[in-house]
């Protein structure tokens, strides 16, 4: 396989060789370093290494170049290498155009002169480029296959599995890709076995479970000690900054999920208003980061693995999974945060991942390039949703029940939708029904105000509306709002039930549940802020509630 380039460019010599020796230093074994001191004998050079089917990972740009400017450079470069990622060497006098560069050609960094040295000035900044690039970069022909049915739900799981778990995968549909029949001929599989995975070694596994190909994947789903200090639920970013937290902090922590690291803001296409962030990040982003910090701390990662049953005895919780297997742990943090609501349609439930869709935009958008997708819901969600999908739908239309976007969506995103020529918003429009053979291909839409209805063509419906807490399966007594969102902290005070519950002196600490030592956080916590920011937070001041838990037992 090709290695990946890193382009830096430079009139100056000495600046040129300068950078040139720190790149082959630290990156030589992984990627292709190639320089040049003329920003258009470059870009001549860009067409020729896009036709051997070379790849640019990181273009590193003088900014004061006589032929052109570093950031008319980047500009150019984008269009042939779109996905590699564009960072700017500067003099302090040029910080300015850095900046104004972050919105004119998507510049990801940009790097002051000198760098030295380059172990703290210089590498931090490539490595976390470097790996951003790296999480999203697809190799022609190069690692795990999935060949399915796009419109099959069990194909879509698969999908929204790996995706979820940031494993680097080709689809392949055997309706329209002839590679795909092809590659079940090489491996003697019927259509009948479908979905099909076909890994590195070869090796094949014919309609996997999530707990097959997690096992073969490598994930873990079995905990390796015997005692945890604290037990996480739910991997979402309340769950996510716990583990960070907790593991950073020296508590033996174990992350457990059902599915994948990320939870609902895992799925998001973009993420503008995180902090630290100024040209946003994906979910996915976020999820690799954090998952990567917390096993960095030592956090072990159970997946797909799910909980089934909490009890508490004594100082020890008991954790049953839904293999048979038990953790217990010292104290535990539920963060399961919360799905989509299923709107009560039977039209819909029958198309269910056969062209209609609970969130997924990021994994099913692709497969609807060119035709018109609709989308039901006003929140951040759904906007995020049909920004990210009207890069290859060729219309998106948004219906929401009120008139308007105004109260339920921020206003960045409003403004993005208003800016996106294929988006429309169907204010107090209602999807009353879905048609379709083997899957959906029209909708029937009612204005909310006439009734009067219509049939509309429709290849895919993604939905975003309102949130359902992950708690149903909490057996014991926790108490939750009529919802079924966890109550904590001094909210417990105004259930009937607390005082038949609660039998300790003190009061309930902030973010902790009617069960000592068990505390919520996130989403799923009743009076939550439904904030990415504010889950992180959430998840990082529970750990500290966790060690005075700790420390009075």
């Amino acid at each position: 396989m090709r290695l990946p380039i890193i382009f830096s460019i430079d009139d100056d010599p000495q600046v040129l060789q300068a950078i040139q020796y720190d790149l082959r230093k630290q990156y030589r074994k992984k990627y292709r370093i190639l320089s040049t001191s003329s920003a258009r004998e470059a870009l001549e050079s860009l067409t020729e290494l896009k036709k051997k089917g070379d790849e640019v990972a990181l273009f590193l740009s003088d900014q004061r170049m006589p032929d052109m400017t570093g950031v008319e450079f980047l500009a150019q470069a984008r269009k042939i290498f779109p996905n590699a990622k564009r960072a700017l060497l500067t003099a302090y006098s040029d910080i300015d155009a850095a900046v104004r560069a972050i919105n004119e050609v998507q510049l990801d960094y940009y790097i002051a002169k000198p760098w030295d040295p380059p172990e703290e000035k210089l590498y931090p900044v490539l490595d976390d480029l470097l790996g951003d690039w790296m999480s999203d970069y697809r190799p022609a022909f190069d690692g795990l296959k999935l060949v399915g049915y796009q419109f099959s739900p069990r194909s879509h799981d698969l999908k929204d599995f790996l995706a979820g778990n940031l494993f680097p995968y080709q689809w392949l549909d055997i309706e329209s890709d002839p590679s795909a029949q092809q590659l079940l001929d090489l491996h003697g599989i019927s259509r009948e076995d479908l979905p099909a995975i076909i890994l590195e070694d070869g090796s094949i596994l014919k309609q996997p479970t999530m707990g097959d190909l997690g096992s073969k994947l490598g994930l873990q789903p079995k905990a390796s000690q015997s005692l945890y200090d604290l037990a996480i639920i739910g991997a979402g970013p309340a769950g996510l900054a716990a583990a960070v937290y907790g593991g950073s902090e020296g508590l033996r922590t174990i992350l457990v999920d059902k599915r994948a690291p990320g939870g609902q803001a895992g799925t998001s296409s973009r993420i503008e208003n995180y902090l630290g962030f100024p040209n946003g990040l994906s979910g996915a982003d976020l999820t690799r980061r954090a998952i990567t910090q917390a096993q960095r701390f030592g956090v072990e990662f159970l997946a797909p693995q799910e909980v089934v049953a909490i009890k508490s005895q004594g100082q020890y919780k008991h954790i049953a999974m839904s293999d048979g297997s038990e953790i217990i742990a010292r104290s535990i943090l539920l963060s399961t945060g919360v799905s989509y609501h299923k709107l009560e349609n039977e039209s819909l439930d029958k198309f269910t991942g056969a062209g209609v869709y609970y969130g997924a935009a990021t994994t099913e958008a692709y497969a609807f390039k060119d035709k018109p997708v609709y989308i039901v819901g006003g929140g951040n969600s759904a906007g995020q949703g049909a920004m990210y999908l009207s890069r290859t739908a060729s219309e998106v239309f948004i219906c929401v029940r009120r008139t308007d976007l105004v109260e339920t969506m921020s206003q960045y995103l409003i403004d993005q939708i208003d800016q996106t020529p294929n988006i429309t918003v169907l204010g107090c429009t209602e999807v009353v029904e879905a048609l379709g053979n083997e899957r959906m291909e029209c909708l029937v839409l009612e204005d909310m105000n006439t009734k009067e209805r219509r049939t509309v063509s429709a290849a895919g419906l993604f939905i975003f509306i309102g949130t359902k807490p992950f708690t149903d399966w909490i057996a014991m007594d926790i108490i939750k709002d009529a919802r079924g969102f966890i109550a904590t902290g001094r909210d417990l005070s105004r259930y009937a039930d607390f005082k038949n519950v609660w039998k300790h002196d003190r009061e309930p600490y902030l973010l902790e549940t009617c069960s000592p030592g068990i505390f919520a956080a996130g989403d799923v916590r009743a009076g939550a802020m439904n904030r990415v920011a504010s889950a992180v937070g959430e998840g990082a001041m529970a750990v500290s509630f966790v060690h005075k838990y700790l420390a009075e037992n």
